[in-house]
């Protein structure tokens, strides 16, 4: 277990020295870290530091929407609010698409598309759980999640997995954090940057949460589960 442990910190240690992501998306999953822990102060200097590296802020809408669905409507209306004070009145042209029409079939269809990006191999199988869960809680997760919020095309679904991977990881949900680990690489992340990410969020963990984060991780590697 020391030995694992002292690999840990090695691993971190040299993600912290070697970058991979690009300023843009660090800033963002720095973002979604503190908006899952709901520290104003936090939040509000990341988001100037998102501004300074010239974060679109459609970008950071884009997150805080679908942090709704990642960490809840208390944490992500706090959120909201701070990033509005940071970045001032949303523009028309930043405003991205309506959600208030019935657009069922084809937020359903974009939803199983991008639902399906994130879970790979084991999408059906997930589609078999939520309705074993109970039938309503598939298409609040195809439709509402994934059809009308994960699937705009406002943020690339890359930097949403990665935003997504970091928010779940403040949280006590392992089987999430272990699905979006994987999801990460589902949708176009490297292990290094995946190996960044995880450095980023630890930083706002326990040191024993932190040691299970990086042991998850080194699990999904390790049993080559990081392939669709």
């Amino acid at each position: 277990m020391e030995g694992c442990r002292d690999e840990m910190v090695r691993t971190s240690c040299v993600v912290r020295r070697t970058m991979s992501l690009d300023p843009q998306t660090l800033a963002l999953v720095r973002i979604a870290v503190a908006t899952a822990t709901g520290d104003e102060t936090k939040l509000r200097d990341r988001m100037i530091a998102a501004r300074a590296v010239h974060v679109p802020p459609q970008w950071v809408d884009e997150l805080l929407l679908q942090s709704f669905l990642n960490v809840g409507y208390p944490l992500a209306l706090v959120a909201f609010g701070v990033w509005r004070s940071v970045a001032g009145p949303v523009l028309d042209s930043e405003k991205g698409e309506s959600i208030a029409h019935p657009d069922w079939e084809r937020w359903t269809k974009r939803g199983v598309e991008a639902c399906a990006e994130v879970y790979g191999r084991t999408f059906h199988k997930l589609m078999l759980n939520l309705r074993a869960l109970h039938p309503a809680v598939e298409p609040l997760v195809v439709v509402d999640a994934y059809g009308k919020i994960l699937g705009r095309s406002g943020l690339d679904s890359k930097r949403r997995e990665l935003c997504t991977l970091a928010a779940i990881a403040m949280q006590n949900a392992p089987r999430q954090l272990h699905a979006h680990l994987r999801g990460a690489l589902n949708t176009g992340s490297s292990r290094d940057e995946v190996d960044e990410v995880i450095a980023i969020v630890e930083t706002d963990l326990t040191k024993e949460r932190a040691l299970q984060l990086w042991e998850m991780w080194a699990d999904v590697r390790e049993r080559g589960l990081d392939t669709k």
